[in-house]
């Protein structure tokens, strides 16, 4: 590369720094950008060079939309962006004895999937197990197993990690297959663009002509009742061909608000399955397993201390070991202190419900809703009218403690594990289906969760 190319490339990074300043903090602009270089453009493709695997890992993490935008707007045409590879780094990040071929890459990325989602990565426990072993089922067995497949939970929890796992497992097994992954934010917009272009026959050939649907974050699609109206026909024209469709949601399909009720009565066509915030043993399994991606030791007890603190949302729990990881990276010492870890991720633990809900609140508070007594609730009795009220507490428990099912088995007359795990799976199932059943759960665990 001559001296001139590379003066213009220097330039030409100066002022994609300056226009990132306007959405990226000058700090961070200054910590993760100033040390990068641009090195080349090929094929509308932006060339950056790392000084460390760490940056690199950031900025695809955290900055890349804005670093793809800033490009596009700087150079007036849509960009992508590639990190030069140097053999004589030790990578830090993703360390894999299989690097895909760049035309595998290249047609996974074309259907909007993450070759870092498997199933292989996804660490599954009593949370999840369920919705684990339908969307395998369903990767398995395309529009066979279980059509639609509805995986629902709150943000941050494995749902999207899920779907991707399944569009990569099926483009493993078949690469001719015809798969698209997508949220419901990007069907909407591109629907838009189709109208106004005058392309809507290409847009329902995407979206109508193939075997596999995987739509996220269905919910987006609220109150926009032109999408849903498209939506509804791509439903039916996929159904009607016996092809697969997966779907997200933040909620079960009947507690959906502003959606079409023909569109919830499909959504609830095949199965739904519900992933709940993962226990403190699940917790410390994803650190673990995302420590391996990384050449970096870390203390046990500094990884219960982020499992302990960080409960309720997966993505924050890996964002927290992220942020640990880049720490030591770039000033190359151990972190020792739990003093130092919480003042690094004070932000992160300093959101995260500080109240404590016991097994024994949430069953007192589900015997004054159903009004029964507290003796019946924990007896070893059958009794009839105690079962459903119990199931309903078993449940809870789960949802709000990180208790293990044999835990919570003992606290309700002696029950073994499968007993609490048939409690959460009947429970959830009947949630789907009665919003009466939804709206008393809610309001139990509201309860719960602000008194004191």
């Amino acid at each position: 590369m001559n001296k001139v190319a590379t003066t213009e490339y220097h330039s030409l990074w100066d002022g994609i720094c300056l226009e990132l300043q306007k959405v990226i903090s000058r700090e961070a602009i200054e910590k993760w950008f100033y040390p990068i270089e641009l090195i080349g453009i090929e094929n509308d493709v932006l060339i950056l060079k790392a000084p460390d695997p760490i940056y690199q890992y950031w900025i695809e993490e955290n900055y890349l939309p804005q670093v793809i935008g800033a490009s596009s707007r700087i150079l007036g045409k849509n960009l992508k962006v590639s990190f030069y590879h140097d053999q004589k780094q030790k990578g830090i990040i993703e360390k894999s004895s299989k690097q895909p071929c760049q035309e595998e890459k290249s047609v996974i990325e074309s259907k909007g999937l993450n070759l870092k989602f498997s199933f292989e990565n996804f660490v599954v426990g009593p949370n999840c197990e369920f919705a684990a072993a339908a969307a395998k089922a369903v990767a398995e067995s395309p529009a066979k197993a279980y059509n639609p497949l509805f995986l629902y939970g709150k943000v941050g929890l494995g749902k999207t990690h899920l779907m991707q796992a399944i569009g990569n497992y099926i483009l493993k097994k078949n690469k001719r297959i015809l798969l698209q992954y997508v949220t419901s934010e990007q069907f909407t917009n591109e629907f838009i663009e189709a109208i106004q272009k005058g392309n809507l026959v290409q847009f329902r050939k995407k979206y109508r002509q193939i075997d596999v649907l995987l739509i996220d974050d269905i919910q987006f699609l609220a109150g926009k009742e032109r999408s849903q109206e498209e939506f509804f026909h791509t439903f039916n024209c996929l159904f009607d061909g016996s092809k697969q469709i997966v779907l997200s949601g933040d909620e079960a399909p009947s507690a959906l608000q502003n959606l079409e009720k023909r569109l919830i009565s499909r959504f609830e066509w095949g199965l739904t399955a519900e992933i709940l915030p993962p226990g403190i043993e699940v917790r410390l399994a994803i650190l673990k397993n995302k420590l391996k991606n990384y050449s970096i030791s870390i203390e046990e007890k500094i990884l219960e201390f982020i499992a302990e603190r960080i409960k309720t949302n997966v993505r924050q729990l890996e964002g927290a070991l992220n942020r640990l990881c880049a720490y030591i990276s770039i000033h190359k010492r151990e972190i020792v202190s739990l003093e130092e870890v919480e003042s690094l991720l004070k932000d992160l633990i300093s959101i995260q419900p500080s109240k404590t809900i016991t097994i024994e609140m949430i069953q007192k508070m589900v015997c004054e809703a159903y009004d029964i007594r507290y003796s019946d609730m924990v007896s070893k009795r059958r009794i009839s009218s105690i079962a459903f009220p119990r199931m309903v507490a078993m449940y809870l428990a789960r949802k709000l403690t990180n208790f293990s099912l044999s835990q919570i088995g003992e606290s309700f007359g002696g029950r073994d594990h499968g007993t609490v795990l048939h409690a959460q799976r009947t429970i959830s199932e009947k949630m789907a289906q009665d919003p009466d059943l939804m709206q008393l759960i809610k309001k139990i665990t509201e309860r719960l969760t602000s008194s004191q």
